[in-house]
């Protein structure tokens, strides 16, 4: 399934949450939980804490699905921020919050999270490329998606599409030369 396809589903999945639908949260817990457990697992570093806080984050997509809004973030981005919060909120619960530790600690919980400057150029940067790949022909961008989102193998495409190995390597050839052009001219506006 491609990138696309996937933020579609999950957008359409968190807004069924925001009415109630219960099989809408298995969608997302299913398409999301292991990239939101390996961001969790990464702040507390014990599979046990990072366990029960995913738990708490699918909690809290539950009560708050109603606040997600597509046109401020993509769904992984608010899913994401949502497990880095109470990862964070779990790790400074476990520390204590009446001890004082050395600034240097602080390092080990600091947002790296990227400035708002990167986030609008990464915006920016996604929208011209979502449009040169809307721009390719068809068979092109299916290849080109299929290559580099879906982690597919050249002969994997070729076989989907009916067609020689060596052809969809050209395909994908071309299209990616075109998606070079494209990306220059509109890097230029």
């Amino acid at each position: 399934m491609d990138l696309d396809a996937n933020r579609n589903l999950v957008i359409a999945a968190l807004s069924r949450i925001a009415g109630g639908e219960r099989t809408a949260l298995q969608t997302v817990y299913r398409l999301t939980s292991a990239k939101l457990f390996a961001v969790v697992l990464r702040i507390l570093g014990s599979r046990e804490e990072a366990e029960d806080v995913l738990q708490d984050v699918y909690l809290t997509v539950w009560r708050r699905a109603a606040d997600f809004d597509p046109s401020r973030a993509s769904p992984m981005t608010w899913l994401i921020t949502i497990a880095r919060n109470r990862a964070i909120d779990r790790l400074r619960a476990t520390r204590g919050t009446t001890s004082f530790e050395a600034l240097d600690a602080a390092n080990a919980i600091a947002d790296d999270a990227p400035g708002a400057e990167q986030l609008l150029t990464a915006h920016e940067d996604q929208a011209r490329l979502r449009t040169c790949l809307d721009s390719l022909a068809t068979e092109e961008s299916t290849a080109l998606r299929g290559a580099f989102f879906a982690g597919s193998t050249y002969e994997e495409l070729a076989r989907r599409g009916g067609i020689p190995a060596g052809t969809m390597k050209s395909r994908i050839r071309r299209a990616l030369m075109k998606m070079k052009l494209c990306l220059e001219a509109a890097a230029t506006r």
